[in-house]
């Protein structure tokens, strides 16, 4: 049964979150057409720079992302603090830099609120209102995205109709060790398809981004290249990149195996189970529903959400609990 995206997202409950949206019938629109043998390669790179463009309007930051031929991936915070400390013009400058302004809202920006009649600066008022919520809202969030990019691939195609596989789908992150979990799936993704060997092979990837320096500063900062003024990914990239590099190897070297030695560091500080982590590599956010954490923490939000399962307690159990030495 389909369930209403607003009880899937709470800023309350968590605001972390993984989304994926897939071209209709998975198609490969975003790579090389086996039929008419065009290239579509291109939009991906679309893709990726709309999502770092609406990462500069919205309050929502960007902690990693991965764009394959036929689907994408982000794992995104929503920043509802931040959204909340913008100024009215602000608010406005940023939604406006992404849609038409009306004319209330060119007269609020070029004259201000004070030269408004008490009817516009009360219409003005409820407008800011809503924008400030739509500015942490990870629906209109997608949205932007997946709209943009259907406009531009059919206008390229001369074509009418969908093209993203019905609405994208989402996974709130209930705490530290979900949010690593996922983004080293999401980072992965092209070593999990076959198409890089390396870490460094993984194009249109947030860290392949973060290696090469391309885009770095467009990005959510890890612990030890936060500034200090907004919250950062909570580890250092250094024990990121070790994670993720250990992951790539044990991929190819035993496939669902489990590489014994020279386990990460942030696995054990963290408390993930090593062998559990790597037996989910290939299907790991599939094993949960709407939401990913320890036991403890899905289970708080099952007694939250008043139901009587709620699923990914078994994986939880095998990839967030440390198994006894």
């Amino acid at each position: 049964m389909t369930i209403a995206r607003s009880s899937l997202v709470s800023v309350e409950t968590t605001p972390w979150y993984h989304c994926v949206s897939r071209c209709v019938r998975r198609s490969f629109l975003c790579s090389k057409d086996p039929e008419t043998g065009k290239d579509f390669s291109h939009r991906k790179q679309w893709i990726a720079d709309r999502i770092k463009e609406l990462a500069s309007v919205f309050c929502i930051r960007v902690a990693a992302y991965a764009v394959m031929s036929n689907h994408y991936h982000v794992v995104l915070f929503l920043d509802k603090e931040k959204a909340e400390s913008l100024s009215d013009t602000e608010v406005l400058e940023r939604w406006y830099s992404i849609f038409e302004r009306p004319i209330l809202g060119r007269k609020f920006l070029e004259f201000g609120k004070e030269n408004l009649s008490k009817a516009e600066r009360a219409e003005v008022e409820e407008l800011i209102k809503e924008f400030r919520k739509r500015l942490y809202d990870l629906s209109w969030f997608m949205r932007c995205l997946n709209e943009h990019i259907a406009r531009k691939a059919n206008r390229e195609d001369r074509v009418r109709g969908r093209f993203w596989e019905g609405r994208f789908k989402s996974q709130a992150l209930l705490d530290e060790r979900a949010l690593l979990a996922a983004m080293s799936y999401v980072d992965l993704n092209p070593v999990r398809a076959g198409v890089a060997k390396s870490v460094s092979e993984c194009e249109h990837t947030s860290v392949k981004d973060r290696i090469s320096g391309r885009d770095k500063e467009k990005l959510m900062s890890f612990e030890d290249e936060a500034k200090g003024e907004e919250p950062p990914i909570p580890c250092s990239f250094k024990d990121y990149l070790e994670l993720v590099d250990w992951a790539v190897r044990a991929l190819r070297k035993e496939g669902r195996g489990y590489i014994k030695d020279n386990v990460p560091r942030l696995i054990n500080e963290i408390g993930m189970e090593p062998k559990g982590f790597l037996s989910f590599a290939r299907s790991f956010l599939k094993e949960f529903g709407h939401a990913v954490g320890s036991p403890g923490a899905l289970t708080r939000l099952r007694d939250q959400r008043l139901v009587h399962h709620i699923k990914g307690m078994k994986a939880a159990r095998e990839v967030f609990v440390k198994k006894a030495a």
